[in-house]
C-alpha cells in the first residue's frame, strides 16, 4: 500500500499521494516555487492511520507549481419570464498545478507565525512608547482636583438657575392676581363714564325743528332723526299787462 495523506488546499480537500499531480485554486505563489500545506487531517502509512483533530500537529506536505492555468468556459444563463430580462455570461476559473514532492508526518515549523508574532511585538513596544509619551505630558495629580471643581461649579450653577426659577415664578404669580384684582373696578369706572358721557351729550343736542339730523340710542348706534312737514309757501302770480288795461277801462266808463 502507498502512503497517502488527505489535505486542505485552498478550501478543498484533497487525496494526495508522492509524485501525484492535482489542479487547485490559484495560490499567490509563482510557478517553480515549492509550498507547503500544513492542514493535513488524515495520514495513512502503509496501515498505520494518523487523524487529526481537526489537523495533525507537524505534519506537512510539500508541493511544486508547475504552472497557472485556466479551466474551460462555463456559460451563466439568467432569465425572468414575462419580464424580458435575459442575461449571458461566461466564466473561466484559474487554477494552479501541483506536483506532490513528499508527505511528512512530523517536522514542520510555521513561518507565518513567526512573522506574526514578530509583529505583534512591535505593534506592543510602539503602544507602550505610546502610552509613557501621553504619561509623560498629562500629570495624573490635576485630574482628581479639576474634577471636583468642576463638580462643585456645575453644582453651584445648577442652585442658581433653580432659584432664578423659583423667583420668576413667584413674580408671574402675583402679577396675574393684581390684573385679576383691578379687572372689576376698571369695567365699573369705565361704565360710569360711558352714562356720563351719554347724558351730557343729550343735554346738549338742541330740539328738532324741521332739520333732519342723527340721534344716538342707548347702545351708541346713530339712527337718522324724522323729517318734520314744513308748509310749502308758493309765490303770487304778477298779472298780466292785458288785464291791467282792461281793469282801467272799465274804471273809466263807471266814471
Amino acid at each position: 500500500m502507498k502512503m497517502y495523506a488527505i489535505v486542505d488546499i485552498a478550501g478543498q480537500q484533497f487525496k494526495v499521494e508522492k509524485g501525484k499531480r492535482i489542479f487547485v485554486h490559484r495560490l499567490d505563489e509563482e510557478e517553480g516555487n515549492n509550498v507547503d500545506f500544513d492542514k493535513v487531517l488524515l495520514i495513512d502509512n502503509e496501515g498505520k492511520v494518523l487523524i487529526g483533530g481537526p489537523h495533525i500537529e507537524g505534519a506537512f506536505i510539500e508541493g511544486r507549481i508547475l504552472e497557472h492555468i485556466k479551466g474551460d468556459k462555463v456559460i451563466v444563463f439568467k432569465k425572468k419570464r414575462r419580464k424580458g430580462f435575459r442575461v449571458k455570461k461566461g466564466h473561466r476559473q484559474q487554477y494552479s498545478q501541483l506536483e506532490i514532492i513528499s508527505i511528512n508526518e512530523k517536522g514542520y515549523v510555521k513561518k507565518a507565525d513567526d512573522t506574526k508574532a514578530a509583529k505583534k511585538e512591535t505593534a506592543a513596544a510602539k503602544t507602550g512608547a505610546k502610552k509613557e509619551t501621553t504619561a509623560e505630558k498629562k500629570p495624573a495629580a490635576k485630574r482628581p482636583a479639576e474634577k471636583a471643581s468642576t463638580s462643585k461649579e456645575k453644582a453651584t450653577g445648577k442652585a442658581a438657575t433653580e432659584k432664578k426659577t423659583t423667583a420668576a415664578k413667584k413674580t408671574t404669580a402675583s402679577k396675574t392676581k393684581t390684573t385679576v384684582a383691578k379687572k372689576p373696578a376698571d369695567t365699573k369706572a369705565t361704565t360710569e363714564k360711558k352714562a356720563a358721557a351719554k347724558k351730557t351729550a343729550a343735554a346738549k343736542k338742541p330740539a328738532s325743528g324741521g332739520k333732519t339730523g342723527t340721534t344716538k340710542t342707548a347702545g351708541g348706534k346713530t339712527t337718522p332723526a324724522k323729517k318734520t312737514a314744513a308748509k310749502k309757501t308758493t309765490p303770487a302770480k304778477p298779472k298780466t299787462a292785458d288785464k291791467t288795461k282792461g281793469d282801467a277801462g272799465k274804471k273809466a266808463g263807471k266814471k
